[in-house]
Formats: structure tokens, C-alpha cells, sequence
């Protein structure tokens, strides 16, 4: 999968993805990232990519056409003016059909998720373009990009933490990237039982699938540390007593620090008893 990043900084991820998973991910040829400069699109002696907002108010927002330039340099073509582009809700779902998405990060924009990052992990381009001051001018937003996505409910200097944090939650989701694809699989946020095969050879998951929800928490090695012992229901081998005490504990997780993502999970009747008993 190849990322283009548009931004004023491309210095910023000089050293970002030089680590870790990314590292090893760039060297496999498995992901290609790419940062553009901006200013390269300019055409007056100062480089200028802001103006003054139209209406007025405080900041600056980035200018349309170095926007355009960088977008249409890189193989983006703008919608024709009055075609409204397709409904953002069904973006995500086809992205298998249209290879190349254009985001804008934004605080205005939707709230990216686990799920939408597994969706996104199908492309095979994704081009994303880092605001900065007040915003980039809507017109861009209306011509070019297919969807504008948030990574939280609060404002950044500008889009190019929110790119490397996109980067980084699709690219450890494409095949091959991840040392164990299990990885992607057992952890908040990840993919419910259902949609987990059972382990090969007869051998029971000791793991949940979260189906959304938090991941439960983990231990190793010593037993006891500072005088708190590991549980000892991990320590006795039985899978199924594993595979429960976790259940539990990731219910118990999103309770006390998420219990929004408890609205829309698929919880089974043991799980609703659970949660009753917690509440209590």
C-alpha cells in the first residue's frame, strides 16, 4: 500500500516512521510513504500556502490552488463542479472497489476508528492531506476528497500527527506487516468471535475477540512483582478458564473507561449477565 502525504512539514516524518513495525514494514516494500511539500506548488517568491479567511475571524487557512497543484501532481483529478461526490457513509465499505482515497485530516471530520482503519487497510493508495492554521479551504475538500476523518475530539497544530497516526493504525493491519496476524485480531477494538477462526490442530483460543471493545489486561513474567501476584487463572493452563476470565475482564475494561463502545457490541447473554453482576 502507498501513502502520499501533502503537508507544509514534510520534515516531520523524516524520522517518524524509522522505527519499529513502519521500519521493517517500508524495507519489506509491503508499504510506500511518501511526503510532498507544499510550498513546492507555490508560484510567488515567499512560497505562500495561506490567506485570511473570507468573513473574517481569527488564523489563516490554507489557499485552493497550491492544494489543487500538489493533488492533480499526484494522479488526483477534482470532481466536475456540481457532480456531488457519493455518499461519505459508503466510502469506507467499497474501498475495496476504488483503490485510491483521498482524506483530509480535520477536527471537523469523522471520528477514525479501529474498524474504519481495517476497512481502509484494503487500499492499495491513500493520499492524505495535513491542514494546518484554521483549516484548508472547503472548495478542496469539495472537489477532491473522499472523506475527512478526526482522530479525537480536540484540536492539533496541524494534520500531520493525525497522518502518521492513520498510517500507522492501517498499515500494522495489512498482511504480512504484523511478525503474528493474530496481532490484529486479539486486541481493543478487534475483530469478535465470530469472525476469528479457531486455532488449528484442535487447540482452544485462550483469547477473546473483542468485537470493539477494550483488550483485557495482560501479564508475564515474574509471577509476583512489588508484591501483586499475576492471576492465577493464567498461570493454571486451562484455556477455556483463561479464555473466560478474560471475557470478563475486558467487560470489566470498557465499563470503567469506555462504556460508550458497549452500546453497539455484540454481547451474548453471558456477557449482558456480566455486565449486570459488574454494575452491581
Amino acid at each position: 500500500m502507498r501513502f502520499d502525504i501533502v503537508t507544509i512539514f514534510p520534515g516531520f516524518f523524516a524520522g517518524i516512521f524509522d522505527h519499529g513495525i513502519v521500519r521493517r514494514a517500508i524495507k519489506e516494500s509491503l508499504v510506500t510513504i511518501a511526503a510532498h511539500d507544499l510550498r513546492n506548488f507555490t508560484h510567488d517568491r515567499h512560497r505562500t500556502v495561506d490567506d485570511r479567511p473570507f468573513g473574517g475571524g481569527e488564523g489563516m487557512v490554507l489557499k485552493p490552488e497550491p492544494l489543487a497543484e500538489a493533488l492533480e501532481a499526484l494522479g488526483i483529478k477534482p470532481r466536475e463542479t456540481g457532480h456531488p461526490p457519493a455518499p461519505r457513509s459508503q466510502l469506507v465499505s467499497n474501498a475495496a472497489k476504488q483503490p485510491t482515497r483521498v482524506i483530509l485530516l480535520s477536527a471537523q471530520g469523522r471520528l477514525f476508528t479501529q474498524a474504519m482503519a481495517r476497512e481502509l487497510a484494503v487500499l492499495d493508495r491513500a493520499v492524505l492531506i495535513c491542514g494546518r492554521y484554521e483549516g484548508v479551504d472547503e472548495r478542496i475538500n469539495q472537489l477532491y476528497c473522499d472523506m475527512e476523518l478526526s482522530i479525537g475530539d480536540f484540536v492539533l497544530s496541524g494534520g500531520e500527527l493525525a497522518a502518521a497516526v492513520v498510517i500507522d493504525a492501517i498499515m500494522r493491519l495489512i498482511p504480512g506487516v504484523l511478525g503474528n496476524e493474530a496481532s490484529g485480531e486479539f486486541e481493543s477494538f478487534g475483530a469478535p468471535d465470530s469472525a476469528i477462526p479457531s486455532d488449528a490442530q484442535g487447540v482452544p483460543r485462550s483469547q477473546h475477540g473483542s468485537g470493539g471493545l477494550l483488550d483485557y489486561p495482560h501479564y508475564t513474567r515474574p509471577a509476583e512483582f512489588a508484591g501483586l501476584r499475576a492471576p492465577d487463572v493464567l498461570l493454571n493452563g486451562d484455556h477455556f478458564e483463561i479464555r473466560r476470565w478474560r471475557r470478563e475482564q475486558q467487560l470489566r475494561k470498557t465499563l470503567q473507561n469506555r462504556p460508550d463502545l458497549l452500546e453497539n457490541a455484540p454481547l451474548s447473554a453471558d456477557d449482558r449477565r456480566i455486565l449486570e453482576s459488574l454494575a452491581r
